[in-house]
């Protein structure tokens, strides 16, 4: 590129740290036009690679079963609604969270927390996918996760390890990379505490390369037949993983190599070890992580067992978010806590809650969001949303913002239908401000 436009171009990147790719592209054209290019592509070239070149990552932390607003993140102490649960301050003044969350409640500054989530869907299965695609199933659309269109647009295709990496046992539902192919499908991990399952070749390399060119010799057969899309679909699968086990990048899935100092600081359990782990992945170029806790349907007893659930939670998420700080990476890696929907403001006759998708919350730190502030609020039982409604499509339009994602990028499905990110919704401006 040539000296006067790559001026004008670092002068535009500084400019936008958090802009979709549409707006983006709009104010290269501008930056090409005032530099006098004569070469389009160049201009191209230079707002793809730079997209790609931020470095943006999320994490994930997924709340499986829809954890109760009210014992988490919306507190109602002076409500009949709000039960046993007391609140407490943060380190922001005016600002209180449930006292599940003192560690939490240290960092609120670095947090932002929407009270005024919401949703028509309170089934378990449809607001899982809901909460992971921005869509509800359709039969004949396979719909790509929030991790996979993340991993498609900004995920770096050179890195050795996948781009979507998925800590905790398989979700029905949380899906994969669809139509987008199996590319984009997440690699899971049961535990962050063992190595991937099926990583450690069982063989010296030049045996272990003789048998996937055997393999490969077998897949010709089938392929020739009626199996050409499976064949290739495999190849695909094989030849990633292979380069991934056979990469000194495997390292990163190797807790054993952090000080011991940090991993009591991430506290105990496999929620804990899943957090490090995903502050290890993005030092590493995984550009999406999801770290799921399950165990969040408390329709009995939700005092007592949201006190164990949070207690399991709480110092590993206040940690992930400082960690991250200190090592200059919050700033470019989005951290997001939600679940599938809230819990209902009455607490039934067996001391729990149900489901209650109408007014929720979820929490976002970093990525270039402003932390120290809550976006939204209730009524003064928790039942109504008063102020700022935000759907789910707001949320999805806001992370892929946040991301430097176009939202309105559209991907062609397997029966040649275009299909946005993101249908609808608008970003919700306040977390930048």
């Amino acid at each position: 590129m040539n000296p006067r436009l790559q001026h004008h171009t670092n002068i535009a990147i500084r400019r936008n740290q958090v802009v979709g790719r549409r707006d983006f592209l709009r104010q290269m054209s501008a930056v090409g036009l005032a530099a006098g290019a004569c070469n389009w592509t160049e201009v191209i070239r230079a707002s793809a690679d730079e997209l790609r070149s931020r470095g943006m990552a999320c994490v994930l932390l997924w709340m499986q079963g829809g954890p109760s607003q009210y014992e988490t993140f919306s507190p109602k102490p002076n409500h009949s609604n709000g039960g046993e649960t007391k609140a407490i301050s943060t380190s922001v003044p005016g600002i209180q969270i449930a006292e599940n969350l003192p560690y939490c409640a240290k960092v609120m500054d670095k947090m932002a927390i929407v009270r005024s989530m919401t949703s028509k869907e309170g089934n378990h299965q449809r607001a899982t996918y809901l909460l992971h695609h921005g869509y509800l199933p359709m039969g004949s659309v396979k719909f790509p996760t929030l991790g996979s269109n993340v991993a498609h647009q900004i995920g770096d295709a050179a890195n050795q390890l996948p781009s979507y990496v998925r800590i905790g046992n398989r979700l029905a539902n949380s899906g994969g990379g669809g139509f987008l192919g199996v590319d984009y499908d997440p690699l899971i991990l049961s535990s962050a505490n063992r190595p991937p399952e099926n990583t450690t070749p069982t063989t010296g390399r030049s045996r272990y390369e003789r048998r996937l060119k055997l393999l490969s010799s077998l897949q010709n057969d089938f392929a020739s037949g009626s199996g050409a899309q499976v064949v290739a679909d495999g190849r695909k699968l094989v030849t990633s993983a292979s380069e991934m086990i056979l990469s000194p990048s495997m390292a990163a899935f190797d807790l054993e190599k952090e000080p011991a100092g940090l991993r009591t600081q991430y506290g105990e359990g496999e929620f804990a070890s899943g957090c490090m782990m995903a502050r290890r992945l993005v030092e590493h170029g995984v550009t999406f992580v999801e770290v799921v806790s399950r165990g969040w349907d408390t329709h009995q007893d939700v005092f007592s067992r949201t006190r164990d659930l949070t207690a399991q939670v709480d110092q590993p998420i206040a940690t992930l978010i400082t960690d991250l700080k200190q090592r200059g990476m919050l700033e470019k890696t989005l951290v997001v806590w939600m679940g599938e929907f809230g819990r209902s403001p009455r607490v039934n006759a067996r001391s729990g809650r149900d489901h209650y998708p109408k007014a929720f919350n979820a929490m976002l730190a970093g990525g270039g969001v402003s932390g120290g502030q809550v976006v939204g609020s209730t009524n003064a039982g928790g039942s109504e949303v008063t102020d700022r409604p935000v759907s789910v499509n707001d949320l999805f339009r806001t992370i892929y913002h946040t991301l430097g994602i176009d939202a309105d990028e559209e991907n062609i499905s397997s029966i040649g239908r275009p299909i946005k990110l993101v249908d609808g919704g608008k970003v919700v401006e306040e977390l930048f401000s």
